[in-house]
């Protein structure tokens, strides 16, 4: 009889924290290592957001809260959405977890019987899949490729839909390819969805304000009402305010799904800090001032990762409408060797063949579902991110 549950035999360790483990390792061992797998903004959290933080502590505000949040908090999330988005809730219908991942776990948990389907677009955030299984549910995948800029079609969701379809993933702009849904891309897709009302709605919104160009984000219960009530409807503070640190995630939607989400909470993490609650009732509150200039710089990083990455032999890279991310194809580098011997049989040999030999960390494509491709996170200093495109680059050129 073994010790550990079988339950861990259907899911993996996360291969973003790996490849962030792995450079942290060649760092302190010596090597001049670049990361850019860390899903994860620069820039120090706001001024006043820290202070509110601060102020908390100093006012006593230390001791366990409600469950699933502060009402303060729970309200500002209320403001927050009628404010972006155009939809309405209550605090009722909110719950606060210790991170969008948290949150996206427990509506899993209080959902998912053996033998229900959760509909995941790929390229898909690493932990989707296994968050399903490990709630005893079935991911079903649907490739976007390279060829339809990542992105799914109405077609493509209803071939997928089948009796025991529970949930529909959505995440838009997308963790890893940076990838957009416009208004009548997601209007074609709930269409679909209204046609099948036994199948629920969650939606990762956690990059909605990093967008570029003339891209505006829109939402699933934004774009059709009518899937107000079956859509969970998922956000936080981790990517925009540049507190992925103090780890505050949220969600609306129906108040009988929040209470069984609430549940689940309680009888694992409980309450979320309740120092980062205060900070997050500040940074949803408090001015918003600093998104733009933060995304005119994170639109320069693109750009300017998107024109070295595609100088580079054998690789190609499109230009995503938002997040931090580029998701570029290597197919032409797919059976070449490196110029220290190894052959590139696939994206993971790839990544690690770039790591050991140019001391540069990205994430491998078959980590997000589709191969062959990487992950860049250009989250990072210009002077980082025109090194490391000129490593890749120089690695591509050495291939044979």
């Amino acid at each position: 009889m073994t010790f550990l549950s079988a339950t861990l035999d259907r899911v993996k360790p996360s291969p973003t924290i790996a490849v962030t483990t792995k450079a942290a390792e060649l760092k302190a061992a010596g090597r001049d290592v670049i990361g850019l797998g860390a899903g994860e903004p620069d820039f120090d959290t706001p001024q006043n957001i820290k202070d509110a933080g601060i102020a908390a502590i100093a006012a006593g505000k230390t001791k366990y809260t409600a469950v699933d949040g502060i009402q303060e908090l729970k309200q500002a999330i209320c403001d927050k959405f009628k404010r972006d988005n155009d939809l309405i809730y209550v605090p009722g219908q909110v719950t606060v977890g210790t991170g969008g991942k948290q949150v996206l776990y427990n509506a899993f948990m209080a959902t998912l019987n053996p033998g229900d389907e959760v509909i995941i677009p790929a390229p898909y955030w690493v932990s989707y899949p296994d968050m399903v299984l490990l709630a005893g549910g079935t991911p079903v995948t649907v490739e976007a490729t390279l060829d339809a800029n990542f992105k799914i079609t109405a077609a493509q969701l209803e071939a997928a839909i089948t009796p025991q379809t529970k949930w529909f993933l959505f995440n838009s702009p997308s963790n890893p390819t940076g990838a957009g849904y416009r208004w009548d891309e997601l209007k074609a897709l709930t269409d679909v969805l209204l046609r099948h009302p036994h199948v629920w709605i969650m939606t990762d919104d956690m990059y909605e304000h990093l967008a570029y160009d003339d891209f505006e984000f829109c939402t699933p219960a934004q774009v059709e009402p009518r899937l107000y009530d079956r859509t969970l409807t998922v956000n936080g503070v981790s990517k925009a305010y540049a507190m992925t640190g103090w780890r505050i995630g949220y969600a609306a939607g129906p108040e009988m799904l929040i209470k069984a989400m609430r549940k689940v909470q309680s009888q694992s993490t409980s309450n979320p800090c309740s120092i980062s609650q205060f900070a997050a009732v500040e940074a949803l509150n408090g001015p918003q001032d600093f998104l733009a200039p933060n995304n005119r710089l994170f639109t320069g990083r693109r750009d300017l990762v998107v024109d070295m990455l595609n100088r580079a032999p054998g690789i190609v890279c499109p230009k995503p409408e938002g997040a931090f991310y580029v998701y570029p194809s290597i197919a032409g580098c797919i059976g070449k060797t490196s110029a220290a011997g190894t052959l590139i049989e696939n994206d993971e040999v790839f990544a690690t063949a770039l790591l050991e030999e140019t001391g540069v960390a990205v994430v491998f494509g078959a980590a997000f579902g589709l191969s062959p491709n990487f992950r860049v996170s250009y989250a990072t200093s210009d002077a980082a991110l025109e090194e490391a495109c000129t490593r890749i680059i120089s690695f591509c050129e050495g291939l044979e």
